[in-house]
């Protein structure tokens, strides 16, 4: 089949298609044996990227999608747990050969979402009431935006660039204007004039004032174009230029201030990460961030089989059997147990164990009812804030 776009259909990954050849030699085996055995698998990350102590767990929806009517019982976390290496997040149960295929394309779904929205949370976390917008679609391929733009969404971003993303997620896309169209009009005051004149007075004006000038004359060049319809201005300073950019966001702030506009915001983008917001917080009132989010690395989960024919039975390195994962909702500790056990001891901080792992599919239904991304990051958002209270 010819195509324009190197990317998997639906059909394609829907019907088993995305998948290592492995799993097709090994369900052609089993099947040619006449072996239908029963099992259960989990999915663990045994580790987490850049020794983070905690991620998030994102794809839920899409794993919902993928297992629904295929003749499984999945159990999982809630999408937008937050987790940490070496507990199960997830559970398939079935005939083996019935799912098997499904493998690759699960891992795939959860190991990238929980990844970016991890990385979108801790610039969250780092920026506390400030907002931080997701601008890092464009550097992955195109068919990947509305799955990366909606896992920095319900990480904790507060807004999208991408206006099919944000269709998606269901709110309205985020963005100031681009350097292109200064270059353009060849002239700041012009572009900012024409900003405001053509584009809905329902979208905040926001200037970006870096693109001839020094930040504070472009600034000031700002507050003469647009006076009181300026919202903020933006600094993308590029890193050959920046040298100090806390000190640079000072003097724009000085300046804006001095003249009356303490209400302009300072928004900054360029290579910003959770480090960075951290350290510019003292002057920066809003993020632009791009790679760091979008180019998040991959939570590594791995599925292994832990029970075959009702009986624990696992590779070596693992641990055997069905398992429920508990947490208590005040201090975030979890405990793994055995599935029809409870934590032997209460948590010392005295909060409720709570079990984790709940139904998602049943016999290839969907069981459960799947929150909207705004749910999932309001959750996100809540465990963050326990988080910054243990902290």
């Amino acid at each position: 089949m010819d195509r324009l776009f190197h990317t998997a259909t639906e059909q394609e990954i829907k019907s088993g298609e995305i998948t290592d050849v492995y799993f097709i030699r090994d369900k052609k085996i089993l099947e040619a044996k006449g072996i239908r055995k029963q099992v259960l698998g989990e999915t663990v990350a045994h580790g987490l990227p850049q020794s983070w102590p905690w991620a998030v767990f994102a794809g839920v929806e899409e794993v919902a999608h993928l297992y629904e009517n295929v003749d499984v019982d999945v159990d999982t976390l809630d999408e937008g747990t937050l987790f940490k290496a070496e507990d199960v997040v997830l559970t398939v149960g079935g005939i083996y050969t019935d799912f098997a295929v499904y493998e690759t394309a699960m891992l795939g779904l959860i190991c990238q979402a929980s990844g970016i929205a991890t990385r979108a949370a801790k610039c969250k976390l780092a920026a506390g009431e400030r907002q931080v917008i997701s601008f890092g679609a464009r550097r992955m391929h195109p068919a990947l935006s509305p799955m990366i733009e909606r896992n920095a969404y319900i990480g904790g971003c507060d807004g999208v660039a991408v206006t099919k993303s944000a269709e998606l997620i269901g709110i309205q896309p985020s963005g100031t204007m681009p350097h292109a169209l200064i270059l353009v009009f060849e002239d700041q005051v012009a572009a900012f004039k024409a900003f405001d004149e053509v584009i809905d007075p329902s979208v905040k004006r926001v200037a970006l004032i870096d693109t001839f000038e020094d930040e504070k004359f472009g600034a000031l060049t700002a507050i003469r174009a647009l006076g009181d319809h300026l919202y903020a201005v933006r600094l993308d300073t590029p890193a050959s230029r920046r040298g100090n950019f806390l000190k640079i966001m000072q003097e724009v702030r000085w300046e804006l201030d001095l003249r009356g506009f303490k209400n302009v915001k300072i928004f900054a983008s360029g290579g910003l990460d959770d480090e960075k917001i951290a350290h510019l917080n003292e002057y920066a009132d809003a993020y632009g961030v791009g790679t760091y989010i979008s180019s998040a690395p991959v939570v590594d989960f791995s599925f292994d089989l832990i029970q075959v024919s009702g009986k624990p039975f696992a590779k070596r390195g693992k641990m055997s059997g069905a398992k429920q994962l508990w947490r208590c909702e005040r201090c975030l500790t979890s405990e793994l147990t055995p599935k029809d056990e409870k934590p032997a001891e209460p948590c010392i901080c005295g909060g409720e164990w709570v079990a984790m792992l709940k139904p998602l599919v049943r016999a290839g239904k969907i069981v459960r009812d799947l929150p909207t991304a705004k749910e999932i990051r309001e959750y996100v958002l809540y465990q963050l804030g326990q988080l910054k209270k243990i902290l």
